[in-house]
């Protein structure tokens, strides 16, 4: 398969006069690049640009980012999502001030050796920052290839993803490679959309071969996906004698790492919410309470299943044992007003927004 040079030419004159202005928008600091799209990863771009400030106002430069406390970063980045892009985010950050002096390394096999740097991350530093000649596929970006190539495969498959990077590598410029990248990921996002595909807006509608062929709305090819899982989950809102709470670290491999939360665990099958607690409770911090009214009842949704979080007010009692780290990272008692100096997921700051509606909620 392959697609004239006119292509590129096309779709930069295109971009020329219609890019939208974001703030890492014709930047070549590697730092700002690499920050800016593990950020944009499964997330909105509106959503992406306070925390992007607010970051390179907090840890101006890698530097900066890498003597951080990963306690910090997380705070930072708290409510974006998909934590462990943080935890790589400052891991990476470690490796290129410790092991690469700072410097951003040019090259995508180099890149990709680096915690969080997938093939397109590698791609989107290595050519917007340094103008290597290396493609960016994401679902943008497969969206616009599928379609141009008139690709009839389910593009999920590795083989066919294996043609959609051949097709983008066959696609490059000799110059302008990094603008171009970004001019075909707008294309996707504002022109080649997944539902109503503008084709009379269409910069490279001449070299599309769906909209040739009238197979547009059918590009691309997915299978079916499966029925999302749900799971009840428990959490306990645990009091002592002086109003303090009882909150815990969750580890950081897995999902929600080195966040904290309220204690508890997922329900196994046949057993009651507060069982569930009891035995989360034993399991990983090694005690007993007082188990109370069920306080608040929130759903969240994850990216391959959804939970509704049931959270029940709890007593610590003193000959329930002090808590231990078995299956968390660390556990602290902290009054209510300092929950805000640690960093929660959505399901749990929905939690504590109960709370600060119900201050005075005491057993």
């Amino acid at each position: 398969m392959s697609i004239s040079n006119e292509f590129a030419v096309d779709l930069l004159a295109w971009y020329d006069h219609a890019a939208v202005e974001m703030p890492w928008r014709g930047a070549t600091d590697p730092y700002h690049i690499w920050l800016s799209e593990i950020m944009l990863q499964q997330t909105q771009i509106e959503t992406v640009k306070p925390y992007f400030a607010r970051f390179l106002t907090t840890y101006p430069d890698v530097t900066a980012l890498a003597a951080a406390r990963l306690d910090d970063v997380l705070k930072l980045w708290e409510g974006l999502g998909y934590y462990s892009r943080a935890r790589n985010l400052h891991r990476t950050a470690q490796k290129i001030a410790h092991e690469f002096g700072g410097e951003f390394p040019q090259d995508v096999d180099t890149l990709q050796s680096l915690p969080g740097i997938g093939r397109y991350t590698a791609g989107a530093i290595s050519s917007i920052a340094f103008g290597k000649p290396t493609p960016v596929v994401d679902g943008n970006v497969i969206r616009v290839l599928s379609r141009i190539g008139d690709i009839a495969d389910d593009v999920t498959l590795p083989e066919t993803q294996a043609q959609i990077w051949t097709l983008a590598e066959a696609c490059l410029p000799q110059a302008r490679v990094g603008e171009y990248n970004q001019a075909l990921m707008d294309l996707g996002r504002l022109i080649c959309r997944s539902r109503a595909p503008q084709c009379d807006a269409c910069p490279v509608r001449r070299h599309c071969q769906a909209y040739a062929h009238g197979t547009t709305q059918e590009r691309p090819i997915k299978a079916p996906k499966a029925a999302t899982p749900h799971y009840d989950v428990t959490a306990g809102i645990i009091w002592n004698a002086h109003g303090e709470l009882l909150i815990a670290q969750r580890p950081l491999d897995g999902l929600l790492g080195g966040l904290w939360e309220f204690p508890g665990g997922k329900q196994e099958r046949g057993e009651t919410l507060p069982d569930c607690l009891r035995r989360e409770l034993r399991e990983e911090l090694d005690i007993e309470v007082e188990i109370g009214d069920l306080f608040a009842r929130v759903r969240h949704a994850f990216t391959h299943f959804k939970i509704t979080l049931h959270a029940f007010t709890c007593r610590y009692m003193e000959n329930g044992g002090n808590p231990k780290a078995l299956g968390v990272r660390a556990w602290a008692w902290v009054a209510p007003p300092g929950l805000d100096d640690y960093s929660f997921g959505k399901a749990d700051r929905m939690i504590i927004a109960e709370l600060k509606k119900r201050p005075t909620m005491l057993l």
